[in-house]
Parts: C-alpha cells; sequence; structure tokens
C-alpha cells in the first residue's frame, strides 16, 4: 500500500490533456459504421445496404450496453492511481480483460437467439433481414476483441494516457477501412467482407493494446490467483459494473423510444429525425470529451483523498462545457440550415428539419450538465445514484412525451430536451450530498 498523491491544483491543461484526444477519439469512432455503409453502398444493392445499416445499428447498441467495461475501468484505475497503488493497475487490466472475454464469449454462445430476437424486433424486410444475419454472424466473433478494447481504451484513459489511447482508436478505424476497402470493393465479398473488416480491425486494435500495456507494465502482466480474485474488490467491480449496465439500459431506452416514435410519424419526419440526430452526435463528441476528463480527473482526486482537486474538477469542465455547448449552439444557428441542404436532397425532409432545428441548436445547454456530471459520478464511482437518477429521467421522458404527445414530432423532441435536463439537473441536485458523503 502506497500513501495517497499529494493534492493538486487542477487545470485546465490537465483537462484538455484527456478531452482534447478524447473529442479526436469520439469523432473517429462512427467511421466502422461508415466506411461499411459507403463500401456497400458502392455496390448499388439497397437491401444489401439497409442490411448493414440495421446490422451496425444493433452492434452500436449492443456493444454500448456493455461500455461499462470502459467506464469502470477508468474509475477504477484514475481511483488506484490517486491512492498511489500503482501495483493494483496491472489487476485493473487483467480482471477487465476476464469480465470482456466471458461477456464476448457469451455473445458468440448466444448469437443465433439473439440474431432472430434482435432482426425481429428491427422488422426489415426479409431481404434486409437476411443481408443483416450474414453481417451479424460474422461480426458478433468480434465481441471479446471489441469489449477488450473498451477495456484496454479506459485502463489507459484512466492513467491520463489519453493520446495512446487516441493513437489505438485511429488505429482501429485505419485498419478497418483498409480490410474493408480491400474485402467489399476488390475482393467482392460483399457485405460479408465488411463483417470481417470489422473483425481483423477490433482483433489488431486489442493485440496494439496488449502490446502498449505490456510496453507500459514492463511485461509484469502475471499476478497471483488470490489478488485477482481479491472477493471484495471482485464484488466492488461486479456491483459497480450492474449499476452503469442498467444505467446505460434507460439511456438506450430513451434514444430507443425515440426512434420508434418518429418512425411512427412517418417517413418523413422519420428523416427529418435521422438529419437532425447527426447535429446531436457532434455536439455529444464533444462533451463527452470532457466528460472523459471528469472521469479521470475525480477518480485521481477521490483515490488521493482530495477534496479541493475533486470540486475544482467539477467547476473547470462544467465551464469548458457550456464554453463549448455555446459555441456548437451558436454552429448550428448560423449553418445548420445550409447543413441540413447537404445532408438531404429531398424539400420536404429539408423543411421539416428545419421546422424542429430549435431544439438541437438549445440540446448542447442541458447536455452540459448530462455529459459533464455523468462523467464526474463515473469518476467517483457514485454507480448506484447515476443508475437511480437515469432510471427516473427515463420516468421523466415518458411522463413528458405522455403530457406532449399531441403536438406531434415537436412534443416528441421536447420531451427529448426534458430528459436531458432532467437527466443532468438530478445529478447536480444529488451531487453536493455525494461530495460530503465521499470526502466528509
Amino acid at each position: 500500500m502506497h500513501s495517497p498523491a499529494a493534492p493538486a491544483k487542477v487545470t485546465t491543461a490537465q483537462v484538455f490533456a484527456i478531452a482534447g484526444p478524447a473529442m479526436v477519439a469520439n469523432l473517429t469512432t462512427p467511421l466502422i459504421g461508415i466506411v461499411s455503409t459507403m463500401a456497400i453502398g458502392r455496390l448499388g444493392d439497397a437491401t444489401l445496404l439497409g442490411g448493414v445499416a440495421v446490422a451496425s445499428v444493433l452492434f452500436d447498441c449492443m456493444f454500448w450496453l456493455f461500455a461499462f467495461l470502459r467506464m469502470s475501468t477508468v474509475a477504477f484505475t484514475a481511483q488506484s492511481l490517486g491512492a498511489g497503488e500503482t501495483a493494483e493497475l496491472r489487476v485493473i487490466l487483467v480482471r477487465g480483460f476476464i469480465v470482456a472475454a466471458v461477456i464476448g464469449l457469451a455473445l458468440i454462445l448466444l448469437q443465433i437467439p439473439l440474431s432472430a430476437v434482435l432482426l425481429g424486433m428491427m422488422g426489415g424486410s426479409e431481404g434486409v433481414t437476411q443481408a443483416a444475419k450474414t453481417y451479424f454472424t460474422i461480426r458478433i466473433w468480434s465481441a471479446p476483441m471489441a469489449l477488450g478494447n473498451y477495456v484496454v481504451l479506459g485502463w489507459l484513459i484512466g492513467q491520463a494516457r489519453a493520446k495512446l489511447a487516441l493513437g489505438t482508436q485511429i488505429t482501429i478505424n485505419l485498419i478497418n477501412a483498409a480490410a474493408t476497402a480491400l474485402l467489399v470493393l476488390v475482393l467482392n465479398l460483399g457485405i460479408a467482407g465488411a463483417a470481417v473488416a470489422a473483425v481483423i480491425a477490433e482483433t489488431a486494435g486489442l493485440v496494439l493494446g496488449i502490446l502498449i500495456a505490456g510496453r507500459l507494465t514492463h511485461w509484469k502482466l502475471a499476478i497471483d490467483f488470490t489478488t485477482l480474485f481479491d472477493r471484495a474488490k471482485l464484488m466492488r467491480m461486479l456491483s459497480v459494473n450492474r449499476d452503469i449496465m442498467l444505467r446505460t439500459a434507460s439511456l438506450i431506452a430513451v434514444w430507443l423510444f425515440f426512434a420508434a416514435q418518429g418512425a411512427r410519424a412517418g417517413d418523413t419526419a422519420l428523416a427529418a429525425n435521422a438529419v437532425l440526430n447527426n447535429f446531436l452526435l457532434i455536439s455529444a463528441f464533444f462533451l463527452d470529451g470532457l466528460a472523459n476528463a471528469a472521469e479521470q480527473l475525480c477518480g485521481r482526486a477521490l483515490g488521493a483523498r482530495d477534496r479541493e482537486g475533486f470540486a475544482g474538477a467539477v467547476r473547470l469542465v462544467m465551464i469548458w462545457g457550456f464554453g463549448f455547448a455555446l459555441v456548437v449552439a451558436a454552429v448550428f444557428a448560423l449553418f445548420g440550415p445550409a447543413l441540413i441542404e447537404l445532408m438531404t436532397a429531398s424539400a420536404d425532409v429539408r423543411r421539416l428539419a428545419r421546422e424542429f432545428l430549435p431544439f438541437v441548436i438549445f440540446a448542447p445547454l442541458p447536455g452540459v450538465f448530462a455529459f459533464g456530471f455523468d462523467g464526474v459520478y463515473i469518476g467517483a464511482t457514485w454507480a448506484r445514484d447515476m443508475r437511480n437518477l437515469m432510471m427516473l429521467s427515463l420516468l421523466i421522458f415518458l411522463t413528458a412525451w405522455f403530457a406532449l404527445q399531441s403536438f406531434g414530432n415537436a412534443g416528441l423532441w421536447g420531451a427529448l430536451l426534458v430528459h436531458y435536463a432532467a437527466r443532468g439537473g438530478l445529478e447536480a441536485l444529488r451531487y453536493p450530498v455525494l461530495l460530503r458523503k465521499s470526502f466528509g
């Protein structure tokens, strides 16, 4: 046991040393789906394009559900670093790999019922469903590697090695792009080639991650059984992971409900919402980068028992969050109509998207608390409170939608903004209590 790190003032430079690379990594993340879609789109078969689009959404949601592997690994790594328990860093990495392997193998074993249920829920045409099934049955083999990459990413960010994390992410995306182009456009392997490319990219990423981890630990990755399966620490990890997974499931439920209600409003409304969702994604990339900084800095300050550093990190993340939110909102207000023109050629979709544009212009502002406090709660491992508040936010979202549904698609967007405000507002209200409880 080592003594905790000495308290230190958290600076803007520290925030952006993590947030900057995280923002760039977030911008590169959707590239796997985009590259697959572009390559398949070049084949000129709408059925194949629909299949890869449906299957990519399923994998995004499924892997997102297990993103607790990244979040909890950031928190435990940062807390151990702050507490001066450097030997524990290796243990956290290996424990994470074991959980990722177990979940990944379970997904592979359950692939037949999983694909039947998930593809059945998506309700695509027979041709689209068959194409998606082909993609699904191949890409599912990437699950242990994709989840292992979450662990590596969390472990590197937890140590504030954000540039290494970014390098790993970019490598995965570049390999995926090259492999997809080769397998789909040169070797004509179609949708199966796009899926194989994703498996190759995730595998290469994990190999690179293990090499980086080996180098950082001087290849001292061997850990005795008793330390690895320490009952108290294992139960804490599983408890935090469970709570973060339930929190994420509540968040996914909001987005799935939003998509389903948009689809019921008709094809034009569905397309307009899809265009505007890209605006939300852009603002999320910046705010989530700052949330990554909050995870590491707050986790490290908690481990060091540094209340002032913890509060300082929260304050800086929120200040910069509002700065980015105002800039993003201004860009959407000024250039939103032109961006909509670029994204769709349909006059009806353009008109409807412009009508609902004010909702996405305003969204980044309540999003600051929503994303920022998520990062704070994850770093401090206040997972049970985060789970409960997210479930309450889901309930508030559904209540708001029910109250506003007579306004149609505008009511749906209004309910989504209410959810943003509830999610961040509830965490902000609970924060002072949890701060006192954690630091006395």
